[in-house]
């Protein structure tokens, strides 16, 4: 699984997340989380890029910088409750290489942030197809900041 994050972020950095998506496919990746989100009964804030996130511990500290790098955990689930990747050993990245959704949560958090994300494809890999994950995927993230450097 650290093989498939490492290619990712590689992949990401020099090629970026693969397409462009319509307004209407936004709005249609913005209906299924929705959706999914009615059918859990479960609430989660939505940023202005489009990411749903939910903040259950915020963290102390500075807030995490572009520049910093930080140590992490996390979770990867498909809206259909497959897990793609779990990564129970710390890893470390910098922020800036990071896909768009653990970026944008990286930057509203601290040192010990507990965050749980659901990314629309364009804020995750894009068309990219991977082993798990197929292309324009919906993807649900645990993410826990263990430290920022």
């Amino acid at each position: 699984m650290k093989t498939i994050l490492y290619l990712l972020i590689f992949s990401m950095v020099f090629t970026g997340c693969g397409s462009t998506y319509s307004e209407k496919e936004i709005n249609e990746f913005d209906k299924k989380i929705q959706s999914y989100l009615d059918e859990k009964g479960i609430e989660y804030e939505k940023s202005p890029s489009g990411l749903y996130y939910k903040i259950e511990n915020e963290g102390t500290g500075p807030q995490i910088q572009y520049t910093d790098q930080i140590t992490f955990t996390y979770r990867g689930e498909l809206l259909n409750g497959k897990v793609f990747d779990e990564q129970k050993d710390p890893v470390n990245f910098d922020v800036k290489v990071l896909i768009g959704a653990w970026k944008e949560a990286a930057l509203m958090s601290k040192k010990g942030a507990k965050l749980f994300l659901i990314a629309p494809p364009q804020l995750g890999y894009g068309t990219h197809q991977l082993n798990a994950i197929p292309e324009s995927s919906i993807l649900i993230f645990e993410m826990n900041i263990i430290d920022v450097k």
